[in-house]
């Protein structure tokens, strides 16, 4: 399937989406207004290809009301519900939003993504054929790469970084964009018969699952300021508001107090104060004097 294709059938689901309700006529009328359109009108049967198209591929039904011949998303809230769909669909619609604007192309600033992306095809390949891989691998904290065998579970986005799960000899997380090659081998695999790739980062704030934690109830102290960000922006899924008052908030978590979590919490500096659990607030207060005494005054 080409590109073009791709963002086709996404443009028309966004189109009925933002619409709630439209016509056919009215959506040709979007359509010339685009710069898909190349100054081509969207042919009846075309239409009604593209409707079949996006339910197979996105499983997403664009259905006719009879009584007023428009055309609406018939499961428009799983749009948000299921996130990888969202995701895609989101990231074709802003691409096709900028190139419609093209006076404005230089005024709107892109983050850019890790370069692993390139494995991308390669890895989702793997996963849906369950074979195993053979991976060359470069760590930050490793000066040379290993190469190894690797059976590839899933991926997750996470910080605009695309990270591969997968075991090799226990199951660990692998930034994309730290890999030297990879290459399918002849070896299938089998996922275990209890897993589920949701599960496994359920309990966790973003890509570190360390097996020596337990999840526990974690308890912040938010400044009145920085809780309006963190309300609208949670930490994790588990998130509850359980005081508010003028001057701070208390959020509590029920998560694993990982490292990656402490380095988030770490950016707000004074804004935020671990109340409980006492470990895990010892932890931080002494990552915090170590940094302190990297600027001894």
């Amino acid at each position: 399937m080409s590109k073009t294709i791709l963002k086709n059938y996404i443009w028309l689901v966004d189109t009925i989406n933002r619409a709630g309700s439209i016509s056919y006529d009215e959506i040709n009328a979007k359509w010339m207004h685009s710069q898909h359109s190349d100054g081509k009108e969207i042919p009846l049967r075309t239409f009604h290809n593209w409707r079949q198209k996006v339910e197979e591929i996105f499983d997403v039904n664009i259905e006719c009301n009879k009584s007023t011949n428009k055309y609406y998303i018939e499961n428009a809230e799983d749009l948000n519900s299921n996130s990888i769909r969202a995701w895609l669909l989101s990231t074709f619609t802003v691409s096709n939003l900028i190139q419609e604007s093209a006076g404005i192309k230089e005024r709107v600033l892109l983050e850019n993504v890790p370069s692993g992306q390139k494995f991308l095809n390669t890895v989702l390949e793997s996963i849906k054929e369950n074979v195993q891989l053979q991976v060359e691998y470069k760590s930050y904290h490793e000066e040379n790469s290993t190469t190894f065998i690797l059976s590839p579970y899933f991926i997750k986005l996470f910080k605009q970084r695309w990270y591969l799960i997968g075991k090799s000899d226990k199951i660990r997380t692998y930034a994309l964009d730290r890999i030297m090659s990879i290459e399918k081998t002849d070896e299938h695999f089998s996922l275990p018969d209890n897993f589920n790739a949701e599960n496994y980062f359920h309990d966790c704030y973003g890509i570190v699952n360390d097996e020596n934690l337990k999840p526990e109830i974690i308890r912040l102290k938010v400044s009145a300021k920085q809780s309006n960000y963190i309300r609208d922006l949670p930490f994790h899924h588990s998130q509850k508001e359980t005081e508010k008052n003028d001057e701070f908030s208390i959020f509590e978590y029920w998560l694993k107090p990982t490292y990656d979590f402490i380095q988030e919490i770490m950016k707000y500096g004074s804004q935020i104060e671990v109340l409980s659990p006492v470990d895990f607030r010892n932890e931080l207060s002494s990552m915090i004097e170590e940094a302190l005494d990297a600027y001894p005054i």
